[in-house]
């Protein structure tokens, strides 16, 4: 497990530049626009007019270790948030819904995600314990897909992560009742000011206990690659009941 587990450490500013003012959004427009055009000239990874071909012989057997191999890609071409992610939830009676999260931690058992235990999506997750994911990494011309049932992290790897939040961050986890309809913005940044007072002067704050991390744990991982004339490349990994893998190409 400790060769290839990793964990994504949050940021301490976790809104994007372009919803600041008019003035950032203009300056982040103009950069991302000069990244692109500087990552599209560059390196045989970067998206092109000649993708590189994936074929069976160069995954790795692993689809974690393999995952990050791509990861690590996504970080060298300077992928934006590299590990925002696309989690599809379902009631049980089959309702579907779908949202981004941030991948924090990977490793043989799975792919985590940490939130409120009372939102929508965790309620979900609780009457419906399945999940899938997607990743898209669109300068790389790549995606990866899982689906898998979910399970609750330890009560040690919730606080582990908690506890390396910034601090605003925490506070935000005690004061919003994520999915609760709020009246207004006021109402929110009341009960933000409520919990800084309840916190003054406090280094370390507890991690909530309607809060915590869950953790999809995969039957399936697909590796796309995107290739001309939409004849892409598609591996999937499937667990068999003896805990290997069956890799699999399926068409395009």
């Amino acid at each position: 497990m400790a060769g290839h587990f990793f964990a994504i450490q949050p940021q301490a500013c976790a809104v994007p530049a372009f919803f600041i003012d008019r003035q950032r959004c203009l300056c982040v427009c103009w950069f991302s626009c000069c990244l692109t055009q500087i990552m599209s000239a560059s390196g045989p990874n970067v998206r092109s007019n000649t993708p590189m071909i994936l074929l069976e012989c160069d995954m790795d057997g692993d689809p974690f270790r393999q995952f990050r191999k791509w990861f690590d890609d996504a970080v060298t071409a300077q992928i934006v948030q590299p590990e925002a992610i696309t989690l599809a939830t379902a009631t049980p009676n089959g309702q579907p819904s779908a949202r981004m999260v941030l991948l924090r931690q990977c490793d043989e058992r799975g792919f985590c995600f940490f939130t409120n235990y009372q939102s929508e999506k965790a309620r979900q997750l609780t009457a419906n314990p399945r999940a899938a994911l997607v990743i898209f990494w669109e300068s790389l011309h790549r995606q990866v897909r899982v689906e898998g049932h979910i399970e609750k992290t330890s009560d040690a790897e919730s606080d582990e992560y908690f506890d390396s939040r910034p601090r605003g961050s925490r506070i935000g986890a005690w004061a919003s009742p994520q999915s609760d309809v709020l009246a207004n913005r006021e109402e929110l940044e009341k009960r933000v000011q409520e919990m800084e007072s309840r916190f003054a002067g406090q280094e370390h704050l507890p991690r909530p206990p309607f809060w915590g991390g869950f953790r999809v744990v995969p039957a399936m991982i697909e590796f796309w690659q995107g290739q001309d004339s939409r004849l892409h490349d598609r591996i999937c990994y499937r667990r068999q009941a003896d805990g290997s893998w069956r890799i699999e190409r399926l068409a395009p």
